[in-house]
């Protein structure tokens, strides 16, 4: 037996036994007569002791391990004399007096050493992402992964769910993210998709009398990638049929409560906030708004119409906004400052950012456009102080709340204005269209199922067909509101959903509403169409992100500390060299023909 005890299991109750230990050489200290081993396994950390009084056969192999020789130990279990107990690690009273050890394997000398772990280049450490997952704050992240998968999966079946897989080759249908194709050798020319999710197969399951249906899943998505975004990730799928929005954010609000309680020992509110996407846009600048500052925006479009400063004036005449955040402390700026604000704004997309700053009366290159009681005003609305700075964005409605929202975030983290926690918050009432100013045509802003208000449905059934045409924005489309939610935990969206359309008529004309004609339809959607005709029950749901969840409980920055094999920003994996050319026989296999760009 390599082991009968974990290392990082051993406690001054077990003082006087004796046990088998297996795992990595962490550390060697030779102290003349006595040779120390930190001896690693997934659980933590012990001490070992060779010592020439317990057994000089083990004393002198001990002579010769080195970082990562993978060894087993038998011996005694004491306590450790006084002082010389580590609080530092849970065995730290404690130390193994060793008889006998085996050397199992020896390690070449590592590219980095895993103390040092963070130093190393992120490159060099996903190529050897085997040592780089042996670091005990890694293998704490993917312990934290396990236990949420298992509280999510615990809880479902406790409320009647069904784990249900779905498949991995199905249909193209771009209407998202670009697909992942693979080419089919038993039929020529053609090509399966991986999912971006299994949108149109949780539906079916709920046609088809699942009821209630969940699983954990991987889907794809050939998109540029970021530090919370990779090609593949990992959703927690749920549906339900007979539901309503209520209903599915009380499950969820659940579900969350429960994992983080198991999992990390706090607990949640039982209620979570929420907020609609028109004052999360007002009042945030963002659909995904870290809620734990304040920081709001504040509308100034009143009293910049009684200035003279033409930006201002042009800006709200054109139907824009003005808006203003307010910079707490940052009246002592330096001029050199605020010019790298300002240049931060126009990379957000905006033309130019104004300020004023609270310092002995009002300081700013357009306090001459203001009478001294409007600044005033302005300064009592976003409760400026002495030593405070105002700025301001004047743009249309989007470029306003899109620079100051990503403004806002920046200050926020600067200022070390975020405490730390967990504030989740859910945000409903989308816009069930977004119209896209290059194809002259609405997209569904979340996806093309997902339910319009009874409001809306109402609305759709009764405008004319010349509506659903039109190659501009119609004020009729752009005022209808899905049934749609997210959740949002500290600024990042964890989780989307809605109640989906569960009537053919409905679709239909949700598709004729985004542009797709009935052949267009039939082509992509034709089996999800012939499923509702028979009987669909009203239904909804939502997709959580596993990867991102777990990102934001183990306070990693990125979600690839939390995948075990994770891409690069390039969409490769450096440690398996994915990926890569093929022989030309797999490719006559398949009936493809590279014609590559010299």
């Amino acid at each position: 037996m390599f082991r009968d005890k974990w290392c990082g299991e051993l406690r001054d109750t077990s003082a006087g036994s004796n046990v088998n230990l297996a795992g990595w050489v962490f550390r060697r200290r030779d102290h003349g007569g006595l040779i120390f081993v930190d001896l690693r396994d997934r659980s933590g950390i012990v001490q070992v002791v060779f010592s020439p009084d317990v057994s000089v056969e083990a004393h002198g192999l001990a002579h010769d391990l080195r970082s990562e020789f993978v060894i087993s130990v038998q011996g005694e279990v004491r306590c450790r004399p006084e002082g010389t107990v580590n609080t530092d690690i849970a065995t730290g009273r404690v130390e193994i007096y060793a008889s006998k050890l085996v050397v199992l394997n020896e390690s070449a000398p590592l590219p980095f050493t895993l103390e040092d772990a963070a130093e190393a280049s992120e490159m060099l450490r996903l190529k050897h992402r085997y040592l780089d997952m042996r670091r005990p704050e890694l293998q704490r992240n993917f312990i934290i992964r396990h236990k949420a998968a298992k509280g999510v999966r615990d809880y479902l079946d406790e409320n009647g769910f069904l784990e249900i897989e779905t498949p991995m080759l199905t249909k193209s249908t771009p209407e998202g993210a670009r697909d992942y194709l693979v080419p089919s050798r038993l039929n020529p020319g053609n090509f399966y998709a991986l999912p971006q999710s299994p949108q149109i197969f949780k539906q079916i399951l709920m046609v088809a009398g699942m009821e209630r249906y969940f699983q954990i899943v991987k889907c794809f998505r050939d998109e540029d990638l970021r530090s919370d975004r990779q090609p593949e990730f990992t959703q927690i799928d749920i549906e339900m049929s007979f539901t309503d929005q209520s209903e599915v954010l009380e499950l969820v609000e659940g579900m969350i409560g429960r994992v983080f309680s198991d999992v990390l020992d706090i607990s949640l509110e039982k209620k979570f906030e929420v907020l609609t996407y028109k004052d999360a846009m007002e009042r945030f600048g963002s659909d995904k708004p870290d809620v734990r500052f304040g920081m709001e925006l504040t509308d100034m479009a009143d009293l910049a119409k009684a200035s003279s400063f033409k930006v201002f004036l042009d800006a709200i005449e054109s139907g824009g906004r003005v808006k203003a955040i307010l910079g707490k402390g940052m009246a002592g700026l330096s001029r050199k400052d605020v010019d790298m604000l300002t240049e931060d704004a126009k990379a957000f997309g905006a033309k130019g950012l104004a300020w004023i700053k609270v310092k002995g009366g009002f300081e700013s290159p357009i306090a001459k456009f203001f009478t001294e009681e409007i600044m005033k005003q302005m300064a009592e609305r976003v409760k400026a102080e002495e030593g405070d700075m105002i700025l301001f964005v004047a743009d249309t409605d989007s470029v306003v709340h899109n620079v100051l929202g990503r403004m806002r975030l920046d200050l926020a983290k600067k200022l070390n204005l975020i405490p730390e926690g967990f504030k989740f918050l859910w945000v409903t009432g989308f816009p069930l269209l977004e119209w896209n100013d290059d194809e002259k045509r609405y997209a569904a802003m979340h996806h093309p199922f997902t339910s319009p208000t009874d409001e809306g449905i109402a609305k759709m059934l009764q405008m004319p067909d010349e509506v659903f045409g039109a190659k501009s924005e119609s004020p009729e489309l752009s005022s209808l509101t899905a049934k749609a939610y997210d959740l949002v935990l500290n600024g990042y969206e964890v989780g989307g959903g809605s109640i989906r359309i569960h009537r053919k008529e409905i679709q239909r004309r949700m598709f004729s509403l985004l542009g797709i004609s009935d052949e267009e339809a039939n082509e992509k959607f034709g089996f999800l169409l012939d499923a509702l005709q028979y009987g669909a029950p009203p239904h909804g749901g939502i997709a959580l992100g596993l990867d991102r969840l777990v990102m934001l409980m183990v306070g990693a920055a990125s979600i690839r500390e939390v995948i075990a094999f994770p891409k690069t920003q390039k969409a490769s994996c450096v440690m398996s060299g994915a990926p890569s050319v093929v022989d030309q026989k797999q490719l006559r296999e398949l009936y493809i023909k590279l014609n590559l760009p010299l």
